[in-house]
């Protein structure tokens, strides 16, 4: 008997070139997910704007992060693939859920409270009420499954709730989507701060590194990564630097962290670091070379982009009709 596939809905901002931490906490699980799963994978350019971007770079880093996903395994033939304005009703939706979301839900949001302390000339309403639209981006698609990271469980706690509320108020309209949560690898942490997550918005750039950073640059990053005096290879809560480059070590070579850790017994920081910057080299190097194919098939590109926004904008469209035509709006 044919069993409908669950569906999973996720998307990365265009803010900039992809880190390691996006890649292995996010788009390498992504495309193992999309043989088991309907999946629709987003740029989120809606949310980018939350911060003042300039255009060129926001066209240029969308359509980067489209030839990266692409570059990545992404395959446009399983999983559909766009961009989050190329279909407006995220914004249509996001409005009506703005109505029914609380200011307290929104005031207690934690990446709210660190970004304002970050943007206090820019405190605009779009930082407040992004998590309504990262909920609009998740229901539109009656989406059963998000993966997502212990710092991303409140949006999706958020859009939980609103799905519950709409549904009590309406009768049942969205589907109440639950979190895929990969217990290892997740989280890969600043290489300057391991008890803070990868970001690409790190004021220091030897924190993190780029997919499409070059191997002089790779190796230099991570000589310069924080270690510790113990001067001994081991997987521990005291040693959180060794720690975060033994998991990095484990996704790019698909060994076990046990098996790192016998392979470098007695054997120094120097030699580790050295072995860990070929790994990542090597591991980013077939990443790169079809990135760089797909940023030169500009059309290529477009077709993939307009195809998705084709297919993403049918299902929103299906959800944002039951939703107008509940809440009272006279169909269009």
């Amino acid at each position: 008997m044919y069993m409908e596939k669950k569906i999973v809905f996720s998307g990365v901002q265009p803010s900039g070139a992809l880190t390691i931490g996006n890649y292995i906490g996010a788009i390498r699980n992504w495309v193992e997910l999309q043989d088991e799963y309907d999946c629709y994978y987003c740029v989120v350019d809606q949310h980018a704007i939350t911060v003042p971007q300039v255009p060129k770079d926001l066209r240029k880093n969308t359509l980067d992060v489209l030839a990266l996903f692409l570059a990545a395994g992404i395959d446009p033939e399983k999983s559909v693939l766009f961009i989050q304005s190329h279909v407006p009703a995220h914004t249509e939706l996001s409005w009506v859920l703005n109505t029914m979301t609380y200011m307290g839900q929104l005031n207690r949001m934690t990446q709210f409270k660190e970004k304002s302390r970050r943007a206090e000339e820019n405190l605009n309403a779009g930082l407040f009420t992004y998590p309504v639209l990262m909920a609009s981006d998740i229901l539109l698609y009656q989406t059963e499954l998000v993966p997502v990271g212990e710092d991303q469980k409140q949006h999706l706690e958020l859009a939980r709730d609103l799905a519950e509320r709409f549904n009590n108020r309406y009768s049942d309209t969205f589907k109440v989507p639950d979190p895929l949560i990969k217990e290892f690898g997740a989280r890969i942490m600043s290489l300057q701060d391991p008890t803070s997550k990868m970001s690409k918005s790190d004021f220091d750039e030897n924190g993190y590194i780029l997919l499409l950073d070059s191997p002089d640059v790779i190796t230099r990053k991570i000589k310069r990564a924080v270690t510790d005096s113990k001067g001994t290879i081991d997987y521990n809560e005291e040693q959180l630097g060794i720690k975060n480059l033994l998991n990095i070590y484990s996704a790019f070579s698909n060994e076990e962290v046990d098996e790192i850790v016998i392979k470098y017994e007695g054997q120094g920081y120097g030699k580790f670091k050295g072995d860990l910057a070929e790994v990542v080299i090597e591991g980013l190097k077939p990443i790169q070379e079809k990135y760089d194919y797909l940023v030169k098939n500009k059309d290529y590109l477009e077709k993939i982009y307009k195809d998705g926004a084709d297919r993403a904008a049918y299902q929103a469209m299906k959800t944002l009709r039951k939703v107008y035509k509940k809440i009272g709006f006279i169909p269009r």
